[in-house]
């Protein structure tokens, strides 16, 4: 379970004026859900993201993963918290020096892993996102969708129960999006991880999300459930967003 409350975000622009990119909010998701965070840009998708990460840490309010607060970890302590954390991103953020396995096994790596067990890990991992063949591979030599699987691969290894993803399928052309998206509901399926995903795509919302928050302007204008691929706002601006998809 993921649990926020009342986490605020501000940023200081170089006149000294503050910004405000999350406002106060509240939210609670619940274990082996996928969930979505929607709006405009400049809603505070990506910021509120990794706020739950601690990415960006909250300038107040406290956010809980697991059993275990993130905002009253020391350093050392989050950076392990962070091992049961994956994190896919918008552009890959592949090591281009490394091979398909070898970005894979990174996170391992740093959290001191013996080589037999990477090596078995990685091999696990690419078989889960049907990249088995790709592993002697570099970035440079894979499609756009290969990538991003590489990227949920990577993220999956440490057998972490969430999994973040910003943007993952923006870059992906619409047949690419699909595989993407079915990688993501078969390991939420397989393995319950708790799936959160930032996208301004409501195909994606309705196509892979259990529940999703609305966002407009930094502010939490209501959080609504996906039933057969249907989503009913009751606020204008979520109406908004449904309708222009």
């Amino acid at each position: 379970m993921i649990i926020l409350d009342n986490v605020t975000k501000r940023y200081q622009h170089r006149d000294k004026s503050w910004f405000t990119a999350v406002e106060p909010i509240s939210l609670t998701i619940e274990q082996g859900e996928i969930f979505g965070l929607m709006g405009y840009s400049g809603a505070g998708k990506s910021t509120l993201l990794r706020l739950i990460n601690l990415l960006e840490r909250p300038d107040s309010g406290k956010v809980t993963v697991g059993h275990q607060e993130l905002t009253a970890l020391n350093a050392a302590d989050l950076r392990r918290a962070r091992q049961n954390i994956g994190m896919v991103f918008q552009q890959f953020n592949l090591l281009s020096n490394r091979t398909v396995a070898e970005n894979v096994a990174f996170p391992l790596e740093i959290a001191g892993w013996n080589v037999a067990k990477i090596q078995q890990r990685v091999a696990e991992c690419l078989e889960i996102v049907g990249l088995e063949d790709r592993a002697a591979h570099y970035p440079a030599q894979l499609s756009g969708g290969q990538k991003q699987r590489v990227g949920i691969a990577r993220a999956l290894a440490p057998s972490p129960s969430v999994i973040l993803a910003d943007e993952p399928t923006s870059a992906l052309d619409p047949a690419t999006t699909r595989s993407v998206l079915e990688c993501l509901q078969d390991i939420n399926q397989r393995f319950n991880v708790t799936i959160v995903i930032v996208t301004h795509e409501m195909s994606v919302i309705r196509r892979l999300c259990d529940r999703t928050a609305l966002l407009h302007q930094g502010k939490l204008l209501e959080v609504v459930e996906v039933r057969d691929n249907q989503i009913y706002a009751q606020s204008e601006i979520g109406r908004e967003l449904i309708q222009e998809d």
